[in-house]
């Protein structure tokens, strides 16, 4: 079978479910599994002779072999979890490849034709290291990924080939392990990511494990009594009844327990309260950046499975004030949308006029000196910044003599460095000068792939360093967790541990990550003047300067 590079692929690996699509004939087309279904369960197991299972073969033994059988891995992905199947442990990265190996055995067998290049979507908000793994996952399943495109982007491209006059949507991206928010604008043949919000440890298996902990609870037991077994045949029977909820939702357990629990919707928006709390803010979030308001919005788009639960429609209409639509599969919208995508790269006739912009979803910098605060996090590419982009940042040496300077980067959007996700680190010599006499130039270059590349130029010889950044994550050393413990002994004493001082600090944290630009500055003074007079330790400093800051809140309106 020859290699077919000039086929549109697009791929879903989804949490829950993943899908494979193909571009022909002028639209998106999803390619059956070899059961004939659109979807492919997101889940691997081993098998008594050792064989690896994938999909709905694997599913089924998630209730008759759950110690054999691995579920939602692509929420670790970046982190150092591995799991146990038979003899051997497999990272979610090997696991994720698993899966796309057996939709790229599906698509070949359905078009006849070997594939190689494919875009594959990916939650918005996936890390740099989450996005490598996925590149990663798809070499070792015999892949190219020639391009990531963010979920909500993808959608929001299927639905705009739909459309023939200017729409701005709101796409509600609720999977089975990820949540995004996104607002993006469908405008004479540009589709524009105005801005992206979210949270990787947000989804559907948030509510079935929630409906699992009340059903544990009402059978009077805990969860770490039950065998793993019995844990399986609870939670299927709760991902069931979320799957087939009508007004009242009934949950009906086999043997063992031979029982059943029926919910109002009080009940259950009770029991899911705290899951549909967290799903405000990055809305809330994506509003902001894009500098609109909820009357702006045209259209409100749902997409993944998890948004067909009622309290979740009803939380997203009542925050946007208007009904929203699934005119295509919330399934399967994001693959039709990855093949789109695949069609534009190369260029198909049906789709040459549209043009996709998309935005970093989260901010990228560096750790630096402020005012003689160390650790401060000073953002090179702030979030929801259009990309591709290349963005540079000026620094200087802080102490007389400095030789070397340490560039450590950092993803996120907290005030301090060690409170974002730490990506990388390196050193480059300078030469020994004044403090503040030497300066370099740190450029961050990010591409439409999500990848980040860091030039640092030295402009008194103007040498150049380049890190191209690719990380594995590693646990604490024994000495980094000494130097911690050490750290937390020292703050049990400190003013910044008293219960008003650590609401005002976490206010102001809060309102960094929420503003941009010259409100972000003006954020960042208040919390160097907050953290100097809490370092003074003199309680006269500290209560003159937290009514200061608190006049300068209200002043400025940010509450």
């Amino acid at each position: 079978m020859s290699t077919n590079k000039h086929l549109a692929i697009g791929i879903d690996l989804g949490t829950t479910n993943s899908a494979i699509a193909v571009w022909r004939d002028g639209q998106a087309e999803l390619i059956p599994n070899a059961l004939g279904h659109f979807l492919t369960p997101s889940v691997v197991s081993i098998d008594e002779q050792g064989q690896v299972l994938v999909g709905e073969a694997a599913q089924s033994r998630l209730l008759t072999r759950p110690q054999e059988t691995a579920a939602a891995f692509k929420r670790f992905l970046g982190t150092e979890k591995t799991y146990l199947l038979g003899q051997t442990r497999y990272t979610p990265a090997e696991l994720c490849a698993l899966i796309l190996q057996s939709l790229k055995a599906d698509a070949e067998a359905h078009l006849g034709e070997a594939i190689l290049e494919v875009v594959i979507s990916v939650p918005a908000y996936f890390s740099d290291q989450q996005r490598k793994q996925v590149h990663q996952a798809a070499e070792l399943a015999g892949l190219i990924a020639v391009r990531l495109i963010n979920e909500p982007t993808a959608a929001c491209l299927a639905y705009s080939l739909h459309e023939t006059h200017e729409r701005r949507f709101l796409v509600f991206d609720l999977g089975g392990g990820t949540f995004d928010v996104t607002v993006v604008e469908h405008q004479d043949g540009f589709v524009d990511v105005h801005a992206s919000a979210g949270d990787n440890q947000l989804g559907g298996e948030d509510f079935t494990r929630q409906l699992a902990a009340y059903v544990i609870d009402q059978l009077k037991t805990r969860e770490s009594d039950l065998s793993l077994s019995d844990r399986a045949k609870i939670f299927s029977a709760c991902e069931a009844a979320k799957k087939n909820q009508q007004p009242e939702m009934t949950i009906v357990l086999p043997e063992p327990f031979n029982t059943q629990f029926t919910l109002t919707p009080f009940q259950l928006e009770d029991i899911w309260k705290s899951t549909l709390l967290k799903l405000s803010q990055p809305l809330r979030r994506a509003l902001s950046d894009a500098r609109i308001s909820t009357d702006q919005i045209d259209e409100l788009i749902f997409v993944g499975g998890a948004t067909r639960l009622r309290q979740v429609q009803q939380l997203a209409t009542r925050l946007i004030g208007r009904f929203g639509q699934s005119k295509l599969d919330p399934d399967q919208v994001v693959a039709m949308g990855a093949a789109t995508q695949a069609a534009c790269r190369l260029r198909d006739q049906a789709v040459q006029e549209i043009v996709l912009t998309d935005v970093s979803p989260f901010s990228l910098g560096i750790a630096a000196n402020r005012n003689g605060q160390v650790d401060v996090f000073s953002p090179i590419i702030e979030r929801n910044t259009v990309i591709p982009t290349s963005r540079v940042e000026r620094f200087n040496t802080s102490y007389d003599q400095q030789d070397k300077v340490r560039i450590a980067v950092y993803q996120g959007e907290r005030f301090w460095a060690r409170e974002n996700i730490f990506i990388t680190e390196f050193e480059i010599e300078v030469p020994p000068n004044r403090a503040g006499e030497e300066a370099i130039d740190v450029r961050f270059s990010y591409d439409i792939n999500g990848l980040l590349e860091v030039d640092v130029t030295i402009l008194s010889t103007n040498a150049k360093v380049q890190q191209v950044i690719d990380r594995t994550p590693v646990g604490l050393s024994e000495a980094d967790k000494r130097a911690s413990q050490e750290r937390l002994a020292q703050l049990k004493t400190h003013p910044r541990d008293q219960l008003p001082n650590i609401a005002l600090a976490e206010k102001l944290n809060r309102l960094y990550e929420e503003k941009l630009g010259y409100e972000r500055e003006m954020i960042e003074h208040l919390i160097l003047q907050f953290t100097q007079a809490l370092d003074s330790q003199n309680q006269q400093i500290i209560l003159d300067t937290k009514k200061e800051v608190e006049v300068q809140l209200k002043h400025w309106g940010f509450s």
